[in-house]
């Protein structure tokens, strides 16, 4: 099998544009390093997602996405979040690439987008980043000539793309199933929105409680009218947030029988479990907690605070600097929606704010106040929402195994131990 270094059949673009609104530039969206290192692909569907920034028009030229192209994350704190790419599957007008990120455009009569973000999430190209990569300690990076003189294994270019629709298909799955999880996450949302910031929740003729004369009271607390007879008291009336064990990196396998989640893996309303160092055995100094079962709710306390996300695995260990939402089952569903709110969003800021890196204090979070309905209440917003929470949970399963199915099926693609069945691939 003939190779050729990337930089002969692809060109190599390294990104500055940064995250600044800056006036006399054209507003765009940046599609950011975490956009990069959390996808397989970029589809239109994520257009929306990507953060508002502003950027020159030379920029824009050299860096807006397009169809067929690969993006590539390029230095990072740690050798292996260097690497690791994703395919853009449709044409953007207005999203161009930030900074830390490479973007390659192919030559098409001889390379496919496709193939070779797939050939980069090989150990193959693993192996080759890791010696090339530069710096140490503090940051690592991948040079231009580095990722130029990457050597890539060409095969015929017509089973470069069955290659590629074989991912892509299952991409487009796991898409499908994002989308969904987003819609559900909405409906739930609205539905907290709807009960406990409007309270229109039920009253005990089935009409919506404040919209139908229901009793309000001042509270000066909240400093609101809320429903008579709710309850304000501080959150750690009824909520702990655990943190996780400090797990020591030499410990780490590469695989092995526990995942350990950290906060790189915790993305708003999703746990993004790829990627994740293992160990063979829990530590005797762990609480039993740290084991995370389906259904817990995580929060993340450093860096980008506040994010929240559901457990959806087994076999998971919860790393320091994540918390873990301890409560009565009655009280879960409530809290997650509360702590995810618009104005907890703006609390979990302030109380983030001051350091070099955010860290955020489980205790000072549960000082909060927060109003807690009647149990009946409660019991009647749980039947309505676990079914939606249920329907995420298993979209979510499904996209943990249709990403596993992928990566399995990886490298017997890539190196020859499977071929593709020309029929299938062309339906």
């Amino acid at each position: 099998m003939k190779k050729y270094k990337l930089g002969d059949i692809a060109t190599v673009e390294i990104s500055g544009v940064d995250k600044k609104i800056t006036d006399g530039e054209k507003e765009i969206r940046l599609c950011n390093f975490v956009d990069v290192y959390y996808n397989w692909a970029i589809t239109i569907a994520q257009h929306d997602s990507f953060m508002l920034a502003t950027a020159r028009p030379n920029e824009i030229s050299k860096f807006q996405l397009k169809k067929g192209q690969v993006a590539l994350t390029k230095d990072s704190e740690t050798r292996d979040d260097i690497g690791i790419s994703t395919y853009i599957a449709d044409d953007f007008e207005n999203v161009i690439l930030g900074y830390h990120c490479a973007l390659i455009s192919p030559n098409k009569d001889i390379l496919d987008g496709c193939y070779l973000n797939a050939l980069l999430h090989t150990d193959y190209a693993k192996k080759y980043f890791a010696c090339n990569a530069s710096g140490s300690g503090q940051r690592y990076a991948l040079s231009v000539e580095a990722l130029n003189s990457f050597p890539v294994p060409i095969i015929p270019l017509h089973e470069q793309k069955q290659i590629g629709e074989i991912f892509s298909a299952l991409d487009k799955k796991i898409e499908l199933n994002r989308q969904i999880n987003q819609n559900l996450e909405a409906m739930a949302k609205q539905l907290y929105d709807y009960w406990f910031v409007q309270f229109d929740f039920p009253n005990e003729n089935g009409r919506p409680y404040k919209s139908f004369g229901g009793k309000m009271v001042w509270n000066e607390k909240q400093r609101k009218y809320i429903p008579e007879y709710w309850e304000v008291k501080s959150l750690s009336n009824w909520l702990e947030i655990k943190s996780g064990f400090p797990f020591k990196s030499e410990t780490y396998k590469p695989i092995g029988r526990y995942k350990i989640i950290t906060i790189k893996n915790v993305q708003d309303g999703e746990l993004v479990t790829s990627g994740c160092d293992y160990v063979n055995d829990i530590p005797s100094r762990a609480k039993d907690y740290i084991s995370l079962q389906i259904g817990d709710r995580l929060i993340s306390l450093t860096g980008n605070c506040g994010r929240l996300c559901v457990v959806c695995e087994e076999n998971l260990l919860l790393n320091q600097r994540v918390g873990l939402l301890c409560c009565d089952a009655i009280y879960l569903e409530y809290f997650y929606n509360f702590l995810n709110s618009g104005t907890m969003r703006t609390v979990i800021d302030n109380l983030a704010n001051g350091a070099a890196q955010a860290n955020l204090s489980p205790v000072e979070l549960c000082k909060t106040d927060c109003f807690i309905p009647p149990i009946d209440i409660l019991l009647s917003y749980n039947r309505k929402v676990n079914a939606i929470r249920k329907a995420i949970v298993q979209n979510n399963q499904e996209i943990s195994q249709l990403a596993k199915q992928r990566d399995e099926l990886l490298p017997l693609l890539m190196n020859g131990q499977v071929s593709v069945n020309s029929d299938l691939s062309d339906d």
